[in-house]
């Protein structure tokens, strides 16, 4: 590995002046070239021209930046920044802070600078495949491939390597751009900074990322309904003639899985070992399309409910405004026989004693009944439940039906529904709720007013939303319930099981329906940047 940082002796280094006199947008614009044509620019050097790149978000361009940037070149004749396109950056809300063609301008506004490529793909493998650098330079930071909670630093060296070039690091001072955007242009409230600030100072990113970790180690077991979400786009064109109700003209529409299946892939990303035990409809409908959807690391097991379909659920949508116009459900929620009964008891029976974790997805349609819910009870090693309340079950499917749970994670309404009351204090009915039921761990859901969170035997804590924009809301209390039952199952103290669900939360109102899943190394970056 060299050190670039010694000067080259026949090397004027640059002045850290980036602008000409007579400022001229063209020699700004001209320097940023496409992917695909960047080989192309790059082969009249080649044969006698030395060729560096870097690579990376540079969202906040600050003097941190400029010293590696001049460091590079001053190792290269040539040099090449790829940054990652914004749909790519995942540090969370309100980032990038500036959109990829700004970024892009203002590097290649340095003098150092030569070509500016916007990379469209998730990782730097395609940018340097087509850059094919002589040196590939990174920061210090990234030294030890052990730190990187990406794992693509090894990566990238495989293909600088590939394409005959070497992998190098600066030595310069290192700054961040999430912690000078955090400090000087968060899109959060006042509330949500002071929380950031308190929660900062108790504990380290080390302390959130370890539990992370340890999660792949678990064996999850998934009890719950799958669904089938059907989202139709269209566009109001107007009232009806004849009748007093609202026309849309057709667009298209996307399928999607849902309930217990969107919390498999959910967990998918964070544990080794998934197994998902569910329902289907008598004929089977949607089987192959689920296997299909479904993560390589889910185990599902199928039951077929008897004079019945899957459980779909149509809703229709606005696609401008992706307002939702109305639903129908197609769905039969009665119970199954009692031959099905026993026969789905005796199966999740037979899984229960090899799993670390039992998360009950009850969506109260009939796949749980109260021999299933006792069988469970009387043999998980750790039980989540979350029992959500919906168009077909409105204050018919209430968490009390369980009587005891190592964790309840459930939405603010549904704990209303249960004590039929709406004027008593969140607080007050989680008190009431712990007292009268065997419950350890409880995380009160309560979209834009954050959450509430609470250990047996501790203060109730409060966590404000991370959310700074909502796409859909369908499926985020599903997230939530997924990656904080595994830190709960660790023994996470309780406030940071509500920070880790605000901000599962905050990136799960920004999916429309299950069109995508929450990854572990998103959500850990985005942890990251939070901490900073």
């Amino acid at each position: 590995m060299k050190n670039i940082n010694a000067e080259k002796e026949d090397d004027f280094v640059m002045p850290l002046a980036v602008l000409p006199n007579k400022f001229d947008i063209s020699e700004v614009t001209g320097k940023i070239i496409s992917l695909d044509k960047i080989n192309d620019e790059l082969s009249k050097f080649r044969a006698n021209k030395t060729i560096a790149q870097c690579h990376g978000v540079f969202d906040l361009l600050h003097i941190g930046h400029i010293k590696h940037l001049h460091t590079a070149k001053s190792h290269g004749d040539i040099l090449v920044v790829s940054i990652t396109a914004d749909k790519f950056v995942n540090k969370g809300p309100g980032r990038p802070y500036f959109s990829e063609y700004l970024r892009a301008e203002a590097l290649a506004s340095l003098a150092c600078v030569d070509y500016v490529v916007i990379n469209h793909n998730p990782t730097a493998i395609e940018p340097i495949k087509a850059i094919r650098p002589n040196f590939y330079i990174k920061g210090v930071e990234y030294q030890d491939a052990e730190k990187d909670i990406t794992g693509k630093i090894s990566e990238e060296e495989e293909a600088v390597k590939s394409v005959g070039g070497q992998l190098s690091f600066t030595k310069d001072i290192v700054f961040s751009s999430s912690s000078l955007l955090n400090r000087f242009f968060s899109p959060f409230s006042q509330e949500v900074i002071s929380f950031l600030d308190q929660f900062k100072s108790k504990y380290h990113t080390n302390d959130i990322l370890n539990y992370f970790e340890n999660s792949k180690k678990l064996k999850v077991l998934l009890i719950g309904e799958a669904i089938i979400d059907i989202y139709h786009y269209g566009e109001a064109i107007g009232k009806s003639g004849k009748e007093p109700i609202l026309v849309t003209k057709y667009h298209r529409e996307e399928i999607y899985i849902g309930g217990s299946l969107a919390i498999a892939n959910h967990l998918s990303s964070f544990c080794a070992e998934v197994t998902c035990v569910t329902m289907l409809g008598e004929k089977g409908e949607y089987e192959s399309f689920i296997r299909e959807k479904l993560k390589d690391n889910v185990n599902v097991v199928f039951h077929y409910k008897k004079e019945s379909p899957t459980i779909v659920k149509r809703r229709y949508i606005e696609e401008y405004s992706s307002q939702k116009l109305f639903e129908i459900y197609e769905i039969d929620d009665c119970y199954f026989n009692d031959e099905q009964k026993q026969f789905f008891t005796e199966s999740i029976e037979e899984h229960l004693a090899t799993h670390d974790v039992v998360i009950v997805a009850d969506y109260g349609h009939g796949l749980l009944d109260q021999i299933s819910i006792k069988k469970i009870e009387e043999k998980a090693k750790f039980l989540a439940v979350n029992t959500q309340a919906n168009a077909s079950n409105h204050g018919f499917n209430c968490i009390s039906k369980y009587e005891k749970a190592d964790y309840v994670c459930i939405a603010n309404r549904e704990l209303q529904l249960n004590f039929r009351q709406k004027h008593i204090s969140t607080i007050d009915q989680i008190k009431r709720l712990m007292q009268e039921h065997s419950y350890k761990n409880v995380v009160v859901t309560n979209g834009v007013s954050g959450s509430l969170s609470c250990k047996q035997g501790e203060e109730i804590q409060t966590t404000p939303a991370f959310a700074t924009s909502t796409k859909d809301r369908v499926g985020a209390g599903d997230a939530v319930l997924a990656v904080t039952s595994l830190f709960v199952a660790q023994g996470a103290p309780a406030d940071m099981v509500g920070f880790v669900g605000n901000v599962v939360g905050s990136q799960a109102v920004n999916i429309m329906g299950n069109k995508s899943f929450i990854e572990k190394i998103p959500l850990m970056k985005h942890v990251v940047h939070l901490m900073k």
